[in-house]
């Protein structure tokens, strides 16, 4: 019996579909498990972001409560993407390949309250 037990749980075992996901995802993989911080430098330097981070910069410099919604709607739209789209990520995760995104989500949420909060601001007149 122990024998058809470790047959099967040998079986079950995704190791090909986990090397294949980051074969996909990280192709340059070294085999070293990826940090949440090497992760969150990863999505910052995505062009996506890069352009989000430029456009953010432009709303608050000029100030601009309609650039910094849309900003806003631009952040939440990119970290729904890294967080919901699922292309292998969680088994990508769970070998290594790519590490949690929450220092990403949180880094980006807290640049759009704190945008909104500084934007939100009026601009004061002189009489």
């Amino acid at each position: 019996m122990g024998s058809l037990r470790r047959g099967l749980i040998l079986a079950l075992l995704p190791a090909p579909a986990w090397a294949q996901v980051c074969e996909e995802l990280r192709p340059g993989w070294d085999g070293t498990p990826v940090s949440a911080w090497s992760e969150a430098l990863s999505l910052f330097t995505s062009p996506a972001a890069l352009i989000l981070l430029a456009g953010s910069l432009i709303a608050v410099r000029y100030k601009s409560q309609w650039g910094t919604l849309a900003a806003c709607v631009g952040w939440s739209a990119l970290v729904s993407v890294f967080a919901f789209w699922d292309g292998g990520r969680t088994d990508a995760m769970a070998e290594g390949c790519i590490g949690s995104p929450m220092i990403f989500i949180l880094a980006a949420a807290a640049l759009c309250v704190a945008m909104v909060l500084y934007i939100g601001v009026p601009a004061k007149t002189e009489d």
